[in-house]
Order: C-alpha cells, then sequence, then structure tokens
C-alpha cells in the first residue's frame, strides 16, 4: 500500500547500501519494491554472484509516525535476533543493521530471503484441512514465542528509559500516547477521551494479572506467516515486538477465530479477567488501525472507510461490559 512514510530509494543509493554491507565487489544486478508492507519500504535485491536478499528501510527522521512506531527497526532486528538465538522458532536470518544514516538519511537492514508465500495470499489453496494444520503448527510457534520471558514490561525498543514496574503501567501509558496521538493528528474517535479513560477504569484492574513479561510478536497475521508445502517456513516483520500479555497476540484478536491454533497453544482464555483483557486489546489495535489512515496520510479511501467502520464496531463491542459477567 502506498503510505507517506514510505522512502523511496534510487539505483546509486541501492547500490551504496549493498557495498557497504557486502563489499566493494558486490554486484547489483536486480531491485523490485515490494509493494505489501504499510509503513517501511522494502526492496526483493539480486547480486551478481547469485544471492537473493531482502532490505528494509525504515522512515526518515523527518516523517511524522505514531509515538509508538519510534525505533521500531531497531525493535526488529533486536527481536530476529533474540529469536534466531532461541533457535526454535524460523525467521529470517539478519544481515547487516545500519542506523547511522551516512549510506542513506534512514536506518535499514538486510535479511535473508525465504522461500514460501504469505499465508493470506495463498491460505484458500489449501484445504480446510491442511489450513488446519498450518494454524496448529503456528499455536505452537506462537507458544515457543511467548515462552521468551524479559526483564521488564513495555515495547522492544524505546528511546527513552521507560522501565514500567507492572504491566498495568505499561500497557497504559501506550493507551494514553496513543490518544494524545490521535488528538495532535486530530482523528475524530466515536467517543471523547473522557468517556473512553471511564470505561477503561473497569479493564484496567484486569491487567494486574499479568505478572510476568512475555516476548510479543503482536503482529503476527496471516500476511506475516510464510508457508510453503503446507508448512511454516518463516515468520517475518518483528517491528512491534514487546514484552508484556501474551493476549495481545493477533490470534486472539476478533479477526481470528480459529480453534486449531488454540489446539496448536495448548491453552484457552475464559476466565472474566482474560475477557476483559481480550476486549481491551481488540479496542486499542483497532484505534492504532484507524489512527495510522491519518499519520500515513493513507490514499485509498476503501481502507480508511473499513478502518472507521471497524473502530465504530470495536467500540460498542467495548462498551458493552454487561455482556461479560462477574463469573
Amino acid at each position: 500500500m502506498e503510505s507517506f512514510t514510505k522512502v523511496k530509494l534510487n539505483d546509486s543509493e541501492l547500490k551504496s547500501a549493498v557495498q557497504a554491507a557486502f563489499g566493494e565487489e558486490a554486484v547489483l544486478v536486480s531491485a523490485i519494491e515490494l509493494t505489501g508492507g504499510f509503513f517501511n519500504t522494502a526492496y526483493d535485491l539480486e547480486l551478481e554472484d547469485g544471492r537473493q536478499l531482502i532490505l528494509k528501510v525504515a522512515p526518515s527522521d523527518g516523517t511524522v509516525t505514531l509515538s509508538y512506531e519510534k525505533n521500531i527497526m531497531a525493535a526488529e532486528v533486536e527481536a530476529l535476533r533474540l529469536v534466531a538465538a532461541d533457535g526454535r522458532i524460523p525467521v529470517p536470518a539478519v544481515y547487516s543493521y545500519d542506523d547511522s544514516r551516512s549510506i542513506i538519511p534512514s536506518p535499514y537492514f538486510f535479511m535473508e530471503k525465504i522461500s514460501g508465500q504469505p499465508y493470506n495470499e495463498v491460505k484458500e489453496d489449501y484445504s480446510p484441512v491442511e489450513q488446519a494444520e498450518i494454524e496448529r503448527e503456528l499455536g505452537r510457534y506462537q507458544r515457543l514465542i511467548n515462552g521468551i520471558t524479559g526483564p521488564r514490561f513495555g515495547l522492544f525498543v524505546q528511546e527513552e528509559p521507560q522501565a514500567a514496574e507492572s504491566w498495568r503501567e505499561s500497557f497504559t501509558r501506550m493507551l494514553r500516547t496513543l490518544l494524545e496521538d490521535a488528538r495532535e493528528l486530530g482523528v475524530v474517535l466515536p467517543a471523547g477521551d473522557e468517556e473512553i479513560w471511564q470505561l477503561l477504569e473497569h479493564y484496567l484492574p484486569a491487567l494486574d494479572e499479568v505478572t510476568e513479561p512475555r516476548l510479543i510478536h503482536w503482529d503476527l497475521w496471516n500476511g506475516n506467516l510464510f508457508v510453503q508445502s503446507g508448512q511454516i517456513v518463516s515468520i517475518i516483520d518483528w517491528e512491534r515486538a514487546l514484552w508484556g500479555d501474551v493476549l495481545m497476540e493477533y490470534y486472539f484478536r476478533h479477526f481470528e477465530q480459529s480453534e486449531p491454533f488454540h489446539e496448536g497453544y495448548g491453552q484457552h482464555f475464559g476466565s472474566r479477567g482474560e475477557r476483559l483483557r481480550i476486549k481491551l486489546y481488540d479496542f486499542y489495535l483497532d484505534l492504532i488501525m484507524r489512527i495510522e489512515c491519518d499519520s500515513r496520510q493513507y490514499k485509498d479511501g476503501n481502507h480508511i472507510r473499513w478502518a472507521s467502520e471497524n473502530l465504530k464496531e470495536s467500540w460498542k463491542s467495548f462498551s458493552a461490559l454487561d455482556s461479560i459477567p462477574e463469573a
């Protein structure tokens, strides 16, 4: 999708970045911009010696982004290296990372080009039985990801030290910052800040049930899941990684209803506190998807309308506290 945040590189910049990473003898023979992403720019590159690479380029420093999006390329590189070191979860290798801005005026990194295709593009090519097995396998990988524990709660890489003593404190800060972004951008939300915070007071105590920081991918939707011959070959786009509550993961959102995923994960969540947190994270993600339409200056009117209607429906569900009984 076209987005204001995307940086376009010319042939000279691409060649300079390749040679800085792989040596003066590295010769770039082809570069194709990948258009599926919403935030970074990505290029599919081939070198004269046959090597195939993916180059990801972050927005330039002057680009207006949401607060939580600061430094998320550094977060992705760090998360990829952490997960690769664990050795049990398939992720692309990181070849080099440069945030010096001496070659191009943005951070960028080169990574392995993986085989396979995004699951969202080929899901319907698989039978229901094959889909179930892929999503069961995803559940198993998701459990492994969430089994990695961290030293603190909060975004994976932050501009300033913002250590939070609790998940409630950390997530409340994330929510407050997001609503401040919406206000600065002039985004019209389904309710005012005061009404939103009054309702949030009924949800926030449930966050106290989360006591251990877990690695959260947060953006593991079907487009970030690469499959081949009915198996998962790689999990990509770790830029939104954070330390938090496992129920923030995408397959717990209202968009997905996959029993095989839960079977693979090996755990179901149904307590009142867990259901409150699920609805809270649904609302938070739906807020982001609407607010980023303005910050990224999307041109796709259909997507903007969808994000607006989705948020309206999310607010209705979020407001229906009586749909979650006390016990």
